[in-house]
């Protein structure tokens, strides 16, 4: 046991300066101020929950639709979704806590239940009785567990390449190493863009699609003061205590629900969790985008606005 113990801090320390050797891989926070001016526009507004000041936009006009990120994402995933939805909708959108512009939450809790309570305040602030409802990764666990808690608010779900079945793979690199000590330690300062950007393409299906305006933009925003805290904070919370409870919740969803996969998803894949999801929800529908992975919305945003707009009738 001592043995492979030293050996894995051995393995720790070269990995350690390798990364230091790594020209910029050490980056200082960016402040808010900084992120707003780069990152915020006419938009933009922020409103207090929690404490936190929250970023959030409100745009377009109609029937309203909520937009929830994954992590590490911010609401800026859903650029081009808005651009197109607000010629006929309301649309509005958050940088959750912990992620983009709003940062950490001063509690350090990023459970399901924390996030799902945190949406349920913003959305009363918004002054919403009745909406759709769509989110992407973690967004999409979000949504389903506050659809649960508020079947009455919910007119229809998009779930999005959604988190909250076991996925039978391990978890992603970035999760390791922020759970891991000494590294999550150096996680902190850190932070290559090469690294960023290796993650997405472990996200994205179609890997060109990757330009450099949008790895410096999720780069950014991870560098966002207290961000990095935060997302160690949240990786180390075992989200596998829930499954059964997870289950329960999801065969008690009436709404109508629309399930949303890329079939590249390496994250989240459709045959352990999308037709799995399909199955145990009682009134869903599932649909498959052959060239999309973890994003499709921020990947081929054309196509999956399709899929989107027949299902929420728009014409």
């Amino acid at each position: 046991m001592k043995a492979a113990f030293k050996k894995k801090y051995i393995l720790y320390i070269v990995l350690v300066v390798l990364l230091l050797l790594i020209k910029g891989a050490v980056y200082s926070d960016i402040s808010v101020k900084d992120l707003k001016a780069e990152y915020a526009n006419e938009h933009s507004k922020f409103v207090e929950v929690d404490g936190m000041q929250v970023h959030y936009r409100d745009e377009g006009k109609g029937f309203p639709i909520v937009l929830i990120h994954g992590t590490a994402s911010s609401l800026h995933t859903w650029n081009d979704w808005t651009t197109e939805l607000t010629q006929t909708n309301r649309v509005i959108r958050m940088d959750l806590p912990a992620f983009g512009i709003t940062g950490p939450n001063k509690n350090a809790d990023y459970s399901i239940k924390s996030y799902t309570n945190f949406l349920h305040q913003f959305l009363m602030k918004m002054n919403l009785d009745k909406f759709y409802l769509a989110g992407n990764s973690l967004g999409g666990n979000i949504a389903w567990n506050y659809t649960a808690e508020h079947p009455e608010k919910i007119e229809k779900l998009i779930l999005v390449d959604a988190s909250g079945l076991p996925t039978n793979k391990p978890q992603p690199a970035i999760f390791k190493m922020a759970k891991t000590p000494v590294l999550s330690s150096l996680f902190l300062y850190v932070t290559p863009k090469i690294f960023i950007k290796k993650n997405m393409k472990e996200v994205y299906g179609d890997e060109t699609k990757i330009t450099d305006d949008l790895v410096t933009r999720y780069h950014k925003m991870a560098l966002r003061v207290g961000n990095r805290q935060a997302f160690i904070d949240r990786a180390k919370i075992d989200f596998k205590l829930g499954e059964k409870t997870n289950l329960n919740k999801l065969k008690s969803i009436q709404t109508p629900t629309l399930l949303i996969w890329g079939a590249k998803d390496n994250w989240i894949p459709l045959k352990s969790v999308g037709i799995k999801m399909d199955s145990i929800l009682p009134n869903s529908k599932l649909v498959v985008l052959e060239n999309s992975g973890h994003v499709p919305m921020e990947e081929n945003p054309e196509e999956s606005l399709v899929v989107l707009k027949e299902f929420i009738e728009i014409r």
